[in-house]
């Protein structure tokens, strides 16, 4: 959508701000959606949640396409936003239900590439779609794609998560319990054909992503570190296409291209980052030693201090007016950088909460969207003629990373385990 806002806001009599709106809305929704929907997963299982979400953005999507004024746009993309929330939190259940430790690691890699694939390309295919036909087809094709998706995960996709499949288990079994009772008399109900607890303790579960993000040091830490990686790209992610229309001098079909800079930066920090986790935790295993959620944060060290030299290199670059390939190389090393710090924090709280990842990646995905929200909305006026410009604007945001990357992978790796064996939600 970001090569599209233009356009957008003179078909729609929109400011540049009320613009951006439209765009970060969308991530505003993602704090506040994985609240309610994390929770309700670990109750009636991911199956019947994510498709319940999906159709709702399909729907909301769908309007977006046919919005006639700003304020159904903004509206639209808000609502569909908290549709689209489901995929942040319930990937990362569905990775800890489904593959051990040893292979988490490629598989968290694998997945992460899609969201933020479709960060990075999106905005190439929007910016075709905007000079070619209309922007309203990046609704309507998407929406399209999203129907054809919707089809096929109602046959393949089953349940995963381990609590909901035992408690269906069970129920079957004493549905033929009790039909092959002569008498009619029902066995006595097991625990898990009882009532489980979150059913009986509604509200209790559903602020248990709140209150691990209150109570929880390593969530604490996790959500800061992401907050500030996700704001950092959806602030570059905002800004980059308007970089090379307005300083380069480029159509907007074009500037779109550069974003496959960022694209090769996520494939490649993602297959890193993954490939590398697995390889270590086997490594230990094979040794005869257990293997540790913290050996995970090994990973983030190359990542933490990739993140900022791109930051800076684009920065810099982009002040000076270097040739446009320059500041795709500081992208690209920028989003390599974040991708590995991202994935091998996500891989580290999963192993933390095995039984609570959806609502510890909720805990997580609230500070991240708010950011993602927010960083946007001030970039104009930071690289504006007169402000801090790209160059000093983007060495304040590198410093800002290195202030918390390193400390976090310090303190997890120091004092991880105690918070875990003193938490009361880490297995």
């Amino acid at each position: 959508m970001a090569p599209a806002l233009s356009t957008i806001a003179s078909d729609l009599n929109m400011n540049k701000t009320e613009a951006v709106m439209a765009l970060s809305v969308y991530l505003l929704a993602t704090a506040f959606g994985p609240l309610l929907i994390a929770p309700l997963s670990e109750i009636y299982g991911r199956r019947p949640v994510l498709h319940t979400t999906n159709i709702w953005f399909l729907v909301w999507n769908l309007v977006c396409g046919f919005a006639n004024n700003k304020g159904v746009l903004i509206a639209s993309r808000l609502l569909a936003g908290l549709g689209a929330s489901a995929i942040y939190v319930l990937a990362n259940g569905v990775l800890g239900d489904v593959w051990r430790p040893e292979q988490r690691g490629i598989s968290l890699g694998i997945y992460s590439l899609v969201p933020l694939l479709g960060a990075a390309v999106g905005p190439i295919v929007g910016g075709f779609i905007t000079e070619y036909t209309s922007w309203r087809w990046m609704f309507w094709s998407t929406s399209a794609l999203q129907a054809v998706m919707i089809v096929v995960s109602l046959f393949i996709f089953d349940e995963t998560y381990a609590p909901v499949r035992q408690r269906k288990r069970q129920r079957k079994l004493d549905k033929q319990s009790q039909s092959s009772n002569d008498e009619g008399h029902p066995e006595p109900a097991t625990t898990l054909s009882a009532p489980s607890e979150a059913q009986l303790s509604l509200l209790h579960n559903l602020t248990r992503p709140l209150r691990t993000l209150l109570s929880e040091p390593i969530i604490q830490i996790q959500a800061c570190l992401s907050a500030s990686n996700y704001g950092i790209l959806y602030l570059v992610l905002s800004t980059f296409s308007d970089l090379y229309t307005s300083q380069y001098h480029e159509r907007i079909s074009i500037s779109g291209l550069h974003y496959l800079a960022m694209t090769a930066g996520e494939i490649a920090g993602a297959q890193i980052a993954g490939r590398a986790m697995d390889i270590l935790y086997r490594r230990r295993k094979a040794r005869d030693q257990t293997p540790s959620p913290e050996q995970r944060i090994l990973v983030m060290i190359p990542g933490a201090i990739l993140g900022p030299i791109g930051m800076f290199t684009y920065g810099w670059a982009a002040e000076s007016h270097t040739h446009w390939a320059v500041v795709d190389v500081g992208a690209m090393i920028l989003n390599v950088g974040m991708t590995i710090s991202g994935v091998a924090i996500t891989a580290y709280m999963i192993d933390a909460y095995p039984l609570h990842v959806g609502s510890a990646s909720a805990a997580s995905q609230f500070l991240k969207s708010l950011t993602a929200f927010g960083f946007p909305l001030f970039a104009p006026s930071m690289y504006s003629d007169g402000a801090l410009g790209y160059g000093w604007g983007n060495t304040l945001l590198g410093v800002l990373m290195v202030c918390v990357s390193g400390p976090a992978a310090v303190l997890i790796w120091r004092f991880g385990r105690g918070m875990r064996e003193r938490s009361g939600w880490s297995a």
